[in-house]
C-alpha cells in the first residue's frame, strides 16, 4: 500500500481547487517467504529443506526431522535433486567429512539380500510416503560397514566447490546407520507470519511482506482470502513513521 496519506491540490474547471485523499491504494501482493528461517524453499515440490550440522546417527536424525514436522529428505525428480545440490547450506568447519565434500543422511535405506561374492541388495524408501519418490542408483559402500548389518542407510555426497556444485556432481553412499553425519530434512511449505512464526492450517495471520495490516487465512502453506485494514493518519502529527510490523501504529517525528 501507499506509505502516507497524500493531500494534493489540483486545479479543476472554472478555477476550483479539487482535493484528493489517497489511502492505502491496493497493490498486488507477493509472498516470497514460505519456509521458516534457515530453510530453503523449492517451488517445484512446495517443500522446505534444511541441513542440520550436528552429527547424529540415522535414527536420531529421523527423530530430529520429525520434531520439526518433516522427515529425512527423499526426492521425486532430478530437478529437485539438482536444486539441493546447487544450494549453499551455510556449512561450518565442524562438519564430519572433508571440507570440499559434504555427506548428509537422506531418507533411503539399502537392504542387503546377498553377501556371497559381492554385496547385492536394493534401495527402499525408509519411511513410506509418496509413490513418486525415485530410488538412487547403485551405491558406494561405506568403510564403517558391519558384517552383521543387513540394512545400510543412505548418504548423499555433494561438493563444496561452486563449479562442481553447479554441475550437479554427487555420489550415493550406503553407510552404517550408527555412524554420525550431518543430515537433510524436508518438510512441506508452510505459512510464516510477519514476525517469522509458523502458522497452522486454517488460522488467520499477517504474512511476511510490507503490509502489517493484511490478514489472511493459511491454506496449504499459502495465504488466501486476504483482507486489508485501512489506517487513518495520526492526528496532530505532520511527519510520522509507520511501524513495519504492527498495524496502525505510528511514531510521530515532529519536534
Amino acid at each position: 500500500g501507499k506509505e502516507n496519506v497524500d493531500s494534493r491540490h489540483n486545479r479543476g474547471r472554472g478555477g476550483e481547487t479539487t482535493r484528493f485523499h489517497t489511502v492505502n491504494v491496493a497493490q498486488p501482493v507477493r509472498f516470497s517467504r514460505k519456509c521458516p528461517t534457515g530453510w530453503h524453499h523449492y517451488e517445484g515440490t512446495a517443500s522446505c529443506y534444511r541441513v542440520y550440522l550436528n552429527g547424529e546417527n540415522y535414527w536420531d536424525a529421523v527423530q530430529t526431522c520429525q520434531r520439526v514436522n518433516g522427515s529425512l529428505a527423499t526426492f521425486t525428480a532430478d530437478q529437485e535433486l539438482r536444486f539441493i545440490l546447487a544450494q549453499e547450506w551455510d556449512l561450518e568447519e565442524k562438519t564430519f567429512v572433508r571440507k570440499d565434500q559434504r555427506r548428509f543422511w537422506v531418507g533411503y535405506q539399502y537392504v542387503i539380500t546377498n553377501r556371497n561374492h559381492s554385496l547385492e541388495g536394493h534401495w527402499e524408501v525408509a519411511f513410506k510416503g509418496s509413490s513418486e519418490v525415485f530410488l538412487p542408483p547403485d551405491p558406494i559402500f561405506g568403510t564403517a560397514m558391519s558384517e552383521k548389518e543387513n540394512v545400510l542407510c543412505a548418504q548423499l555426497q555433494c561438493f563444496h566447490f561452486p563449479t562442481l556444485r553447479h554441475h550437479g556432481l554427487h555420489s550415493w553412499y550406503a553407510e552404517n546407520c550408527y555412524e554420525k553425519s550431518s543430515f537433510l530434512c524436508k518438510r512441506s511449505q508452510t505459512c510464516v507470519d510477519i514476525k517469522d512464526n509458523i502458522v497452522d492450517e486454517g488460522y488467520y495471520f499477517t504474512p511476511k511482506g510490507n503490509d502489517p495490516c493484511l490478514s489472511c487465512t493459511c491454506h496449504n502453506g499459502e495465504p488466501e482470502m486476504c483482507v486489508a485494514a485501512l489506517c487513518e493518519r495520526p492526528q496532530g502529527c505532520q511527519q510520522y513513521r509507520k511501524d513495519p510490523k504492527e498495524c496502525c501504529r505510528f511514531t510521530c517525528l515532529d519536534p
